[in-house]
C-alpha cells in the first residue's frame, strides 16, 4: 500500500492542536496561571498565535507559540542555509517554561517544518532541560524519556541528537552547556529510510512528550522548599539563559530575519534575570556542583 501524501495542512493542524493540548496540560498542572492569547499577522504573509502564562502558582513566566508563515524566503535565511532563490513557508510550535521554584528546571521544545516552493523540505527540532541546580535523578528521567521516543522510531537517533544537542546549546564564551542538553535535530529530509510522513511522525512523538515530561518535573519540584541564595542563584542561571537565546540560537536568528513578530520571538526571555560581575561559586556548594555538570558528554543513562 503507497504512503499517504502528507500535505502542509496536515502538519499545521497537528501543531495547533499541540499548543492547545500542551496549554491545557500546563494550566491543569499549575492550578493558578491561565495563559492568553495574542493572534498577529505577518506583513509579508501567515501569522500565528503567542500565548503567554504569567505570575501562575509554578510557572513564573511561560510561552507556548504556534506560527505558520510564508513569502519570499530572505536573503540572509537563503546564504545561511545555502539555499536557491524561492518561496518559502514555515510553521511550528516553540515553547520557553521559567518556573517559580529554582528547583525547578527551565524547559524548552521546538518542533518545526519548512518547506520551498522548488520542492526542498525539512523537519527540525528539539527538547533541552536548564535545570538551576541539577538534580541526578531528574536527568536520568529526562535523557531516558527522550530515549524512548527517539528508539521508537531509530535505534541511533537519541545518541546522535543526544550530541547534536550537546554541541548545540554551548554557550562558546562561557565555555559551559546551557543545561543537560536533551536532543537537538534539524534540516531532516528524504533519505533512504524516511520519508516525509515517518520524520513526521517522530516530530509528533517529540512534541507530544513535552507534556508528560514537563508535568512530571513540575509535580515533584515545585513543592520542595528553598531561599533567598537558591533564589539568587536562579538569577544568575537565568542571565545565561539570556546570553544564549540572543548570541547563538538559530530560532531566534530565523524569526528576527524573517521579519517575524519580536514579541513571540523573544518570548523565551525571563521575566527577571541577574548579571554579577565576575560571580564565582564557593567551592563544595550546590551552586558550584552544576556548574561541574554543564559540560558536553554526559551520559545520564
Amino acid at each position: 500500500m503507497s504512503e499517504v501524501p502528507l500535505s502542509k495542512e496536515e502538519i499545521v493542524s497537528f501543531f495547533e492542536e499541540l499548543q492547545n493540548n500542551i496549554c491545557k496540560s500546563l494550566e491543569t498542572t499549575d492550578q493558578l496561571g491561565v495563559f492568553e492569547e495574542d493572534a498577529w499577522q505577518r506583513t509579508e504573509g501567515g501569522g500565528g498565535k503567542t500565548r503567554i502564562l504569567q505570575n501562575g502558582n509554578i510557572i513564573e513566566k511561560g510561552g507556548v507559540a504556534f506560527s505558520a508563515v510564508f513569502g519570499e524566503t530572505p536573503e540572509k535565511v537563503l546564504s545561511s542555509f545555502e539555499l536557491d532563490k524561492s518561496d518559502f513557508f514555515a510553521t511550528g510550535v516553540s515553547i520557553v517554561i521559567h518556573p517559580q521554584n529554582p528547583l525547578v528546571p527551565i524547559i524548552h521544545m521546538n518542533v518545526r517544518y519548512f518547506e520551498m516552493s522548488n520542492g526542498t523540505w525539512w523537519f527540525g527540532g528539539g527538547i533541552d532541560l536548564t535545570p538551576h541546580y541539577v538534580n541526578a535523578e531528574d536527568a536520568i528521567f529526562f535523557h531516558k524519556s527522550l530515549k524512548t521516543v527517539c528508539d521508537q522510531h531509530d535505534p541511533h537517533y537519541y545518541s546522535s541528537f543526544k550530541k547534536w544537542a550537546d554541541d548545540y546549546f554551548f554557550i562558546n564564551h562561557r565555555n559551559e552547556t546551557r543545561g543537560i542538553g536533551g536532543i537537538f535535530f534539524d534540516r531532516l529530509g528524504p533519505d533512504t529510510t524516511n520519508s516525509k510522513r515517518t520524520r513526521f511522525e517522530f516530530v509528533k512523538a517529540v512534541g507530544s512528550s513535552f507534556a508528560p515530561i514537563y508535568v512530571h518535573l513540575m509535580q515533584k519540584n515545585s513543592v520542595l522548599p528553598f531561599n533567598e541564595q537558591e533564589k539568587e542563584w536562579q538569577l544568575v542561571r537565568r542571565s545565561r539563559y539570556v546570553e544564549y537565546n540572543l548570541v547563538y540560537d538559530r530560532g531566534t536568528k530565523f524569526g528576527l530575519d524573517t521579519n517575524g513578530r519580536t514579541e513571540s520571538i523573544l518570548m523565551s526571555m525571563p521575566p527577571f534575570a541577574q548579571w554579577k560581575y565576575n560571580f564565582q561559586p564557593e567551592e563544595g556548594s550546590k551552586e558550584k556542583e552544576t556548574l561541574n555538570y554543564l559540560k558536553k558528554g554526559i551520559d545520564w543513562l
